[in-house]
């Protein structure tokens, strides 16, 4: 019996296969890692209130923190892969919680405006992007084969987890203790829960504990030799990516998902049912409830990502978002059963899409690349959400209705749909390295 550096079997008595494969350990030490760094992320949320009442800032004000937040949480994807390969997946996680942390205990401290945008816009930002939905597409793709859609969706479910187990604490403790709690608890789990967690079970290939990745009879990929993680994220992943057909057509296709759902749904679903009479702690029940099903879709599409071609997937995800969207402005009127199909669907499908995406950017650009090129389709799924976000806002402010925001997104998705029927999957990875 051989064991690994965290003190995990490896190999059984007889030499033969393990008999928990290390990918197992990774995945559910990441699962961690993403589940608080989500709800970490989305702290910045509960503090609108707190702070305005207390400093006396404008709701514009204290929203330009959570507008940064969310666009350096987006773009930061890339970067965060070549980093990976440049000093390491484990390394660089430790850091980013040890920010996170220290970045909250700082928050503590601040008097003015431009403290809390920097903090919680700038480092909480890119401090938690380094720690995304990147790390889950490089941590499924290097140490799964098999059941890498699997790893993928349970990886990717994380997000929506984490602001469930989270925010409602969180949101407790601002309310009941003040918002200085809340900060506190944040600093407190990050460095004292996940960081060693991350430290002791985070490994950065399966070949540094002797294992080839689960269900996989060859060895780690051939790692081309990292310079600047900043130039490898822009030249290795960026440019080259760019010249791949099939990259546009995931990154457009990502977009309009990003646009469809924190953009448009999680941005304006609250203010649009309250709209229509819906009170307040109702219309959050909506969205919540849309987080738990979340789970359970993106759980399953990793499950169908393993078994059936991801284009047709994508396909089928967009185009049923697209007639849910067209629906929305009605059985959000009737405020009946119609209602609840919605939101149960839409939970279903709201991230369905990443497992499917992930696998096509893996079988397109190769495992070694996944991470930096699926970062930069990440952030375009985020800049879309931005858009969205903005654009929404306007259309209510000028109609008085988010009937034509929902309509518009609905012949986007359809649109998304028809994209994902033109991804071609190639023999050979496009960034696979000279042999």
């Amino acid at each position: 019996m051989r064991l690994g550096r965290a003190g995990v079997r490896l190999k059984s008595d007889t030499g033969g296969k393990p008999r928990v494969h290390y990918g197992w350990v990774m995945l559910g030490a990441t699962l961690i890692v993403l589940v608080t760094a989500a709800g970490f992320r989305s702290t910045v949320g509960i503090l609108v209130n707190p702070l305005r009442e207390e400093f006396g800032w404008s709701t514009a004000s204290i929203s330009l923190a959570a507008g940064l937040n969310l666009m350096l949480y987006g773009f930061g994807g890339p970067f965060a892969a070549a980093l990976y390969d440049r000093y390491g997946l484990r390394r660089c996680v430790a850091v980013a919680l040890a920010v996170v942390a220290a970045g909250s205990l700082a928050t503590l401290r601040m008097t003015e405006l431009w403290q809390f945008a920097l903090l919680w816009g700038v480092v909480n930002g890119i401090a938690t992007g380094a720690v995304s939905v990147t790390l889950a597409a490089v941590v499924a793709n290097r140490w799964f084969v098999e059941r890498r859609g699997l790893a993928t969706g349970i990886l990717t479910a994380a997000n929506a987890t984490g602001q469930l187990a989270f925010l409602p604490a969180l949101a407790w403790a601002a309310d009941s203790q003040g918002w200085r709690w809340s900060v506190a608890i944040v600093a407190g789990v990050a460095a004292g829960v996940v960081l060693p967690i991350a430290l002791l079970l985070l490994r950065d290939w399966p070949g540094d504990v002797g294992l080839k990745a689960y269900g996989s009879d060859l060895d780690d990929p051939v790692r081309e030799k990292a310079g600047n993680p900043f130039l490898s994220a822009i030249g290795d992943g960026l440019v080259r990516a760019s010249s791949s057909r099939a990259f546009w057509l995931l990154s457009g296709s990502f977009f309009i998902c990003g646009a469809t759902t924190n953009g448009l749904i999680g941005t304006h679903l609250i203010p649009a049912a309250m709209d229509h009479g819906i009170g307040q702690v109702a219309a959050a029940g909506l969205l919540a409830t849309i987080g738990v099903f979340d789970l359970i879709g993106t759980l399953c599409s990793g499950w169908l990502t393993d078994r059936y071609d991801p284009r047709l997937l994508l396909a089928w995800y967009y185009g049923l978002r697209g007639l849910s969207l067209l629906a929305l402005p009605v059985v959000i009127e009737s405020q009946g059963a119609g209602l609840v199909a919605f939101v149960v669907f839409y939970g279903l499908d709201w991230v369905a899409t990443v497992p499917p995406t992930v696998a096509l950017t893996a079988d397109t650009f190769g495992r070694a690349h996944v991470g930096v090129v699926f970062g930069w389709i990440f952030a375009a799924h985020q800049l879309g959400a931005g858009i969205a976000a903005l654009g929404a806002g306007a259309i209510e402010t000028i109609f008085g209705t988010y009937a034509p925001a929902f309509v518009g997104a609905a012949l986007l998705s359809l649109v998304a749909a028809f994209l994902s029927t033109r991804i071609e999957r190639p023999a050979t990875p496009a960034l696979a390295p000279a042999t």
